[in-house]
Parts: C-alpha cells; structure tokens; sequence
C-alpha cells in the first residue's frame, strides 16, 4: 500500500489526496485506538510543543472578549492593529536601529502556517523553487499543487550533518536558475540551524543574485545552539540581516503555532516587501478569505517584549531539558543522530542500527503503535512533489521523526516503551 494515498473508494471527480506524514500516522494511530489526549499513549509524532503553564511564562490566556465589531470578517490582510504589532515586533528586536524598517504593509495576517504558505505558492510566477532534502513534509503537496512554478529538489547529506555553504547555495541558484528558495529555519525535521553570519550569508546572495528567500521561521525560539545569538536576541530571523525593507527578497512566515504555543489559535504571519505583501492578500481573497478578527485582537499583546522574551526563555529552559533527555536516551537505544538538534523540538535518528523488524521508519513505527507510542517515519520528509520521481525507496527509510514537544512525564514514558520494545526484540 502506498503510505501516502487514500483508499479507492472515491467519487471519479476527484483525485486521491495524499496525506501529510503526520495527518498519515494520526490516522494509523486511530486505527490502533489512539484519541487524542489519551493518557495511555504518547505521541512523539506530535508537531505541536505543551501548550500548557512552564515555569516562568506568562500566564496562559483561557479567556478572550469579543467586541461588536469583532464579529464581521477581518480583512483578508489582517487587522491593522495586529499587522503593526508584528512590524514593531520585528523593529524592535531584529532591527533596533537601522534605517529601513517594517510598517503593517509588510505583514500579511492568515489562518495558519499552511494558509500562509499556500497564499504564498499561488502568488509565485513560472520559475525554478528550489526546495531542500529533507524537510517539512506539508510542503510535498503544496508544491504538487500550484503548476505555475517548477520545484527543484536539492538532496542535503546526513554524512555531512546537513550543511550547505555559501558556495554551495550560490552554485545551485546560478546553475539551477532558481529565482526562489523554500526551507524551514531551523529545520524541521533536523534541527539544522542556519544562523548568524551563515544567515547573513544566504540573505546577502539572495538580494544579490535577486532570488527569494521564503523561510518557514516557526521554530526560531526553540534554539539550542547559543553562540547562533551572538550579541543578539535569544532568537533567530533572517529579518536582522534585511537591509531594505521593501527591495530584499526576503519573505518570513511565522506566528503563535509554535514560539507562543497557542497551536490552536491558527493566527500566523507573512512578512516581506510591500509588493509581495499585496499579491498574497490578493491570493488570500480567493484561496480562504483571511482569519479570525477576535483571536487577531487577542494576539496583539502577546508581542509586547517583555511577553515574549518570558515566554522563549521559559519554553527554551523546558524544551532544552527535554531534549538533552531525548538525545540522551535515544542514543543508548542505539538510533544513530546524524546531527544534535540546534532548533526545534525535534530529533532526527537513523534506526537502521536497530534489531531487525525496527530497522526502518516505517518498521519502528508500526511496530510502536503496539506499545501506545506514534512516531513519524523519515520517509515523509522525502519532499517529492507531484511524485516525479523515481519510485524508489526513499532515501530517509531509514530516520525517523521524534517530538519532544509532549509534557516531560509524557515524554519519559513513550521512551521507556520503545527502550522496552527494542530491548526485547
């Protein structure tokens, strides 16, 4: 059976719809009597962080008014209130004085990351995107989709931890005519981060050789490599290294899902040049119709400062601890990490070291069902839009995806079911 398709039972109008790796293994969990917030499992596959109270964050919001006027639509944009609120945030952290600097024309309000993404694809023109090896598994179908642009894969070594210099970058625009990029920062699933003078880097060869950069920065405060922060904040975005607001071709898209753990919010953001700005709420218009007015003017004060540096400190002090734990653990398992984490709340471990019948993604992930536990096999971060290639087996059979953004009590019992179902294999 093909991992990534639907059943064939399906009206002739429509085609089979592949599921995303995680939406594939929710519903293989369902079928072995996983429901969410189950006590007796834990879901290591889990693409969200706790949304609950860490010790020094901000209290957690439970509550929110709606006024009169927040029951009509909010503009496809977004609220401008919360669009320069997003502005004045990245002021103020990533750009504190420099000349060039972010107003509500360079933010794009949606309902979510995909929606952000997806307005973003539907606005691109017949051009080369190049997209990385691996990475988010959403954005298989969101490249298959849209048919004006190209993607052009570009495979990352696991032998070399994943890096990809400045040489390397500026070799594949030129040779490969890429007008534009897409990757995630750090990446999911690796936890590669690309930070610093490495990040100044890639800003500075696409505004010279006028290639896009479209970076998915929805993990940039679970950083776990420090020295990335130099003098900075305790966060990362290519937004410090912009030097023109409005002429860099430097779109970022983050929002609550992750640095601010309101998943369930769906309030995200786009942020880059004014004329690109325009074209995705022109997209917007006709792709979904914009996002939740009430939860836009509830997020507004989750950007203040002194909000969101409680909240990176606190869930960094957390995460941080679950991690090491994570590695740790996972290593004496003996999956094999090509490269720690420096971002995310993921780990990506090679298994093929396992005992035979868990020696693969998929394997070690049927067989955890068993023991109440979900994963998410490395082979659906073998981004492959519209399947143009080869069917063969994938290059990251061998990896799997692991989450440590469960509660650590959580997190400890799903490790000690899969140290139990190795050691007795």
């Amino acid at each position: 059976m093909n991992a990534r398709a639907f059943d064939d039972d399906r009206f002739g109008a429509f085609r089979a719809v592949p599921r995303t790796g995680v939406i594939y293994v929710m519903t293989e969990a369902a079928r072995h009597g996983y429901t969410g917030g189950d006590p007796e499992w834990t879901n290591l596959g889990q693409g969200q962080p706790e949304t609950g109270d860490l010790k020094g964050a901000p209290a957690r919001i439970e509550q929110i008014p709606i006024g009169v006027d927040d029951m009509e639509y909010a503009p496809v944009p977004g609220i401008i209130e919360l669009r320069q609120a997003v502005a004045e945030h990245y002021n103020r952290i990533y750009r504190r004085g420099m000349k060039s600097q972010y107003t509500y024309e360079n933010v794009c309000i949606s309902s979510g990351g995909r929606a952000a993404l997806t307005r973003a694809a539907a606005a691109l023109g017949e051009i080369n995107l190049g997209h990385f090896l691996p990475d988010y598994t959403a954005y298989e179908e969101l490249l298959s989709i849209f048919r004006a642009f190209s993607p052009i894969p570009i495979l990352l070594d696991p032998v070399r931890g994943y890096d990809f210099s400045l040489r390397e970058l500026e070799r594949e625009v030129l040779g490969r005519g890429l007008s534009a990029l897409l990757l995630s920062n750090p990446t999911n699933p690796t936890g590669k981060l690309v930070a610093g003078d490495e990040l100044a880097g890639w800003v500075s060869i696409a505004r010279r050789l006028d290639c896009a950069l479209l970076l998915d920065e929805f993990y940039s405060h679970y950083i776990w490599n420090e020295a990335a922060f130099g003098d900075g904040p305790p966060m990362v975005s290519a937004a410090q290294y912009v030097e023109d607001v409005d002429r860099d071709p430097v779109i970022i898209f983050d929002g609550l899902t992750k640095n601010w753990r309101y998943p369930g919010w769906r309030v995200a953001w786009t942020v880059g040049p004014k004329s690109v700005i325009a074209n995705l709420a022109s997209a917007g218009s006709f792709l979904d119709g914009g996002g939740s007015r009430p939860l836009q003017r509830a997020a507004i004060p989750l950007l203040e400062d002194d909000h969101v540096l409680a909240e990176t400190r606190a869930l960094r002090r957390t995460f941080r601890g679950k991690r090491d734990m994570m590695i740790r653990r996972l290593t004496r398992m003996g999956v094999h990490i090509d490269r720690e984490s420096e971002g995310t709340f993921y780990v990506w471990g090679d298994v093929r070291d396992l005992p035979a019948g868990l020696d693969s993604g998929m394997k070690l992930f049927r067989k955890a069902l068993e023991h109440r536990v979900i994963c998410v096999p490395g082979e659906f971060f073998d981004v492959n839009p519209g399947r143009r290639r080869a069917d063969r087996p994938s290059r990251f059979r061998h990896h799997v995806r692991f989450s440590f953004g469960p509660g650590r009590d959580t997190l400890e019992r799903g490790l000690d079911r899969l140290a139990a179902l190795i050691d007795g294999a």
